[in-house]
């Protein structure tokens, strides 16, 4: 059932963003009483926060399944599998990055959002090994590679993109941070 109230509260959530989700709604949704998501997930704040986590295991997912024939590649195809996961899910995406901040979440709930962190970390240092990026602070590096990425990922969210190829804008935006960090 536990499942399947994150479905229903994930298709609230992409139909009409954050406001759609109530523990009324979700449990309608799924087809349950509403004591059916208070039971699991406490409150909506519980809900939120379950949805939180399943946002960041399945953007750490994404990443986790870019390829490449070498750890350059790889890290640049995770980059390019974060921007689709964020414009597949981008009211998901907002409660990741937005609506965390008007959460109280849990230890384990930010050291999960960490873990997405520190699997780009591991690109970032598998790239470095390789000697495809210069030797630096992997988790500083990391952090340049996620600002930029999230960056270009949130103005082309909210619109703000005045190219007329944002997938080839945001490549080149990561192949010219990438050349720069070699």
């Amino acid at each position: 059932m536990t499942a399947s109230l994150l479905d229903a509260a994930q298709d609230l959530l992409e139909e009409g963003g954050i406001d759609s989700i109530t523990v009324r709604s979700v449990a309608t949704h799924a087809g349950v009483a509403p004591m059916g998501v208070y039971s699991r997930f406490g409150n909506k704040d519980g809900l939120l926060e379950a949805l939180f986590v399943e946002g960041f295991d399945r953007l750490q997912a994404a990443i986790a399944s870019a390829s490449g024939p070498d750890a350059l590649a790889r890290l640049r195809s995770g980059c390019m599998a974060y921007r689709d996961f964020a414009l597949a899910n981008p009211h998901l995406y907002e409660l990741m990055f937005r609506q965390m901040l008007e959460l109280e979440l849990s230890a384990e709930s930010l050291e999960r959002a960490e873990q997405t962190f520190g699997h780009l970390v591991s690109r970032v240092s598998d790239a470095m090994a390789a000697g495809l990026l210069a030797r630096s602070d992997d988790v500083d590096v990391a952090q340049q590679v996620w600002n930029a990425i999230h960056g270009g990922v949130s103005l082309e969210l909210a619109g703000v993109t005045f190219s007329s190829d944002p997938e080839r804008t945001f490549g080149a935006m990561l192949d010219a941070m990438l050349v720069g960090l070699r």
